[in-house]
């Protein structure tokens, strides 16, 4: 299988027998490199392509985005020559809803789509947000917040020099995915699956389970042990069950 040439996607480890590729986008704050050892548990059918997203890693010279619509026809542009073989979506978070509005944008244009989009931390696009905006924050109001999400390690929190290299990118984040607008349209016809943490007090059940709403296809949801970071406390478990789905709509492709 070629190498993904594109700043989009870091150099990952192609797999000769590879048949579905499986693009993995970021929470806020986060970069390609959350999803840098996923190979390792994945089938060997499954090609794992982490997406940096500009303002991190690799691309940390490059300013964040901080509009949705603009950041999506921007992943739409590097990705649709990708699209020569069977593949789904992956998002925690912010990147649920980046892969959500992907799938949808790939349908506006007459392009392939996924065989499966995969929801992870993320309420239901449809539904409001009950919380206020906190990217324009004051810092020291904004690091308290980032504390609640227990996303960043404590060290990093507690240290001025590396907050002044992350504030620019938390905020940009925090900004596009706080200032996200859906907007209503036909129901994708390819399945989802949404994952959830036991533990997430700000993302209860009843705020996943209207993703159902977004496909005609199958839809399943599931709870891992954990907070809102459970993709990390529960990897292991959370690929066994993304392996399980991912073999099974290539299984029904044949």
């Amino acid at each position: 299988m070629p190498e993904l040439n594109s700043p989009w996607f870091v150099k990952h480890r192609s797999r000769p027998g590879g048949v579905l590729r499986l693009f993995c986008f970021p929470y806020a704050g986060g970069g390609a490199l959350a999803y840098h050892q996923w190979w390792r548990e994945l089938p060997p059918e499954i090609d794992v392509v982490p997406v940096e997203l500009p303002g991190r890693g690799h691309r940390m010279r490059e300013p964040a985005r901080r509009s949705f619509p603009g950041l999506i026809s921007e992943i739409e542009a590097a990705i649709s020559p990708h699209l020569d073989i069977d593949f789904a979506l992956f998002g925690h978070s912010m990147g649920a809803t980046i892969a959500f509005e992907l799938a949808r944008q790939l349908r506006r244009r007459g392009l392939p789509q996924p065989r499966l989009v995969i929801v992870s931390g993320r309420r239901a696009p449809q539904l409001p947000n009950l919380d206020p905006p906190t990217y324009d924050l004051p810092d020291a109001e904004f690091i308290a917040e980032l504390h609640k999400l227990n996303g960043t390690p404590k060290e990093v929190l507690d240290s001025q020099e590396l907050m002044s290299l992350m504030l620019p990118l938390l905020r940009a984040d925090f900004e596009l995915i706080q200032t996200y607008q859906f907007t209503p349209d036909a129901p994708l016809s390819c399945p989802i699956s949404a994952y959830g943490g036991t533990e997430d007090s700000e993302l209860p059940r009843n705020r996943l389970l209207p993703w159902r709403e977004q496909t005609t296809g199958e839809f399943s949801l599931r709870m891992l042990n954990g907070d809102h970071f459970f993709l990390r406390s529960s990897q292991t478990e959370l690929l066994r069950l993304i392996s399980r789905d991912l073999l099974r709509v290539m299984s029904s492709a044949l």
